[in-house]
């Protein structure tokens, strides 16, 4: 199962990313979770160690490493387009309760002139991560998705998009979803955050105009790492998510294997 996880910033994204993270390791399942935004706070709301995650360096950072592997290290102007990544995520993930994290980080600006080099890595890096063999591939992503290009986008099986009960939220969810469609990502779920009652699940739904697979309550100070904890109710509201998803994509693959089964016996009786 491969979720990506976005929205506005500020409305929870993060939060959700890793609260599916540990809803997942609780019944064992093996967790890979990127943080693929620029302000790189998954590992804090993961709970991992601050010791742990002051030792992370995201690998957007890693200048030198990157150049390397895009093989403009020596100067010049070519580089490669598909670089070797295949080390780096055991070389520099983190691995604490069942969860292994690796920062990725997003290019902002370009640097020492390879600002396309390093995108060329960060993205050979995104491609060897989704199609990768992990039980379960959680990616908290910006609201721009750019790490999604369209080499990689079709290996997701979903996308949660996270819409607070404001305008600004619902327009943004808009865009991220027609810009996942453009890139052919078209399970696309919204999930409503902050709600404090009906109202604001009802505001969501007419404005996001997107399929609605659960909500969140609001919780003070929860947006804020550290300041507040999920709690009893708002975990229960992620697994009731986690557990619609499953639904949800389950159906969708038995919808895809009928579907084949129909062709490969239409194409038998064309053979007879």
């Amino acid at each position: 199962m491969k979720i990506a996880v976005a929205g506005k910033g500020g409305v929870g994204k993060t939060t959700l990313c890793a609260a599916l993270a540990h809803a997942f390791a609780r019944q064992g399942r093996e967790v890979m979770a990127v943080d693929a935004d620029p302000n790189n706070c998954l590992g804090p709301a993961l709970g991992f160690p601050h010791e742990l995650v002051a030792s992370i360096t995201p690998i957007c950072e890693m200048r030198e490493l990157l150049c390397d592997r895009a093989g403009t290290s020596q100067g010049g102007g070519f580089f490669a387009i598909n670089p070797e990544v295949s080390d780096l995520i055991e070389r520099f993930s983190v691995l604490h309760d069942g969860i292994r994290l690796l920062v990725m980080g997003a290019i902002t600006q370009g640097g020492s002139g390879c600002a396309c080099p390093e995108s060329s890595v960060l993205r050979a890096l995104t491609r060897e991560i989704v199609t990768g063999e992990h039980a379960v591939l959680l990616l908290d992503m910006e609201a721009g998705l750019e790490h999604l290009g369209r080499g990689t986008s079709r290996y997701m099986d979903a996308l949660l998009i996270v819409v607070e009960p404001t305008h600004a939220a619902a327009r943004t969810a808009e865009r991220i979803a027609a810009l996942a469609g453009d890139l052919g990502l078209h399970a696309c779920f919204v999930v409503a955050n902050k709600v404090r009652g009906a109202d604001d699940v009802a505001f969501v739904r007419e404005h996001a105009r997107l399929p609605l697979i659960g909500d969140l309550p609001f919780i003070e100070g929860l947006g804020w790492i550290g300041r507040a904890q999920p709690g009893a109710q708002y975990i229960a509201a992620v697994d009731a998510i986690k557990a619609r998803l499953e639904r949800e994509l389950e159906g969708k693959q038995d919808a895809a294997a009928g579907g084949r089964s129909r062709a490969d016996e239409a194409a038998k009786r064309g053979g007879d």
